[in-house]
């Protein structure tokens, strides 16, 4: 069996595609920029084959590449640029052009320009996929429920306050990085089924207030939902800044009972069923 390439094998995405695919009995060459790092090394011990890669070095993408049928692409700007982005992701799709099918995971609406940076970047990426030959699936995710708890959320956690720069009654979809993975495999698994089509994934719309009232059911105290304005959003990342304005002038269109029909295999989970098995006592725990 031939294998298939996972890039940012030991990020969010990637990771929990690799996963995924191996415990479907895939062969995986997991692609990574440090292959001796803790996250490369349980790979490894899940079976898969841990290549090192560098979108900045097309010798080593070549030799990823060799072989494989297919490869789960994914691209972030955030560690570096957009700029940077579109050059690794048009350098992956351009080593890859004989590869027979390639998924490339993107964001919701980022096909419509959109005005968000890292929006935008990425559909620069799926332009030049689709321009260059290979088969072809691109995933639009949703915003992720996984990365919604990082330290400024949980200080106000701690406070009894939910910060999300959205209108309290304005619903924002969602969608689990597992639930990603799975459309992803899905995808892999059926490129006849998946071939030319762009897919935008979420589980579910979730208004600030009803992630707030999920809080309160899932910590067991009053959680609030409190939107800071854009402004202050923008002094720490105008790119996010743009996209909360976005979600909040405009918002996604998922049509959510078409894509669950379209797509039965998936089982979606709910924001509610996520943070309610959140280690809250070790999280809102202060140092």
């Amino acid at each position: 069996m031939e294998p298939i390439l996972v890039t940012g094998a030991t990020g969010a995405q990637g990771g929990a595609v690799t996963r995924a695919l191996l415990a479907r009995g895939h062969r995986v060459r997991a692609l990574t920029r440090t292959p001796d790092s803790a996250a490369a090394q349980e790979l490894r011990q899940l079976g898969a084959d841990v290549a090192q890669g560098d979108f900045d070095d097309p010798a080593s993408l070549r030799a990823a590449l060799d072989g494989v049928r297919a490869v789960f692409a994914v691209t972030t700007p955030f560690g570096s640029d957009t700029d940077t982005e579109v050059r690794h992701g048009t350098a992956l799709v351009d080593a890859a052009r004989n590869v027979d099918h390639i998924v490339f995971t993107s964001a919701s609406n980022a096909d419509r320009s959109t005005g968000i940076p890292h929006f935008d970047s990425k559909q620069r990426i799926e332009e030049h996929l689709v321009a260059a030959g290979p088969r072809w699936t691109i995933l639009g995710p949703a915003a992720f429920v996984d990365d919604k708890f990082g330290e400024w959320t949980l200080q106000g956690l701690r406070e009894g306050t939910l910060h999300l720069p959205l209108p309290s009654d304005r619903a924002l979809h969602l969608i689990a990085v597992r639930d990603i993975a799975d459309v992803a495999v899905l995808a892999l698994e059926q490129p006849d089924r998946f071939a030319g089509r762009r897919l935008d994934l979420a589980g579910e719309a979730l208004t600030p207030t009803g992630m707030a009232d999920a809080l309160t059911a899932a910590i067991g105290h009053p959680i609030r939902h409190h939107c800071p304005p854009l402004e202050a959003v923008a002094r720490y990342s105008t790119d996010l800044a743009a996209m909360f304005r976005y979600f909040s002038e405009v918002g996604t269109d998922i049509d959510l009972h078409r894509l669950h029909a379209d797509l039965p295999e998936i089982t979606w989970h709910r924001y509610a069923d996520f943070v309610r098995d959140l280690p809250w006592p070790d999280l809102l725990r202060t140092a």
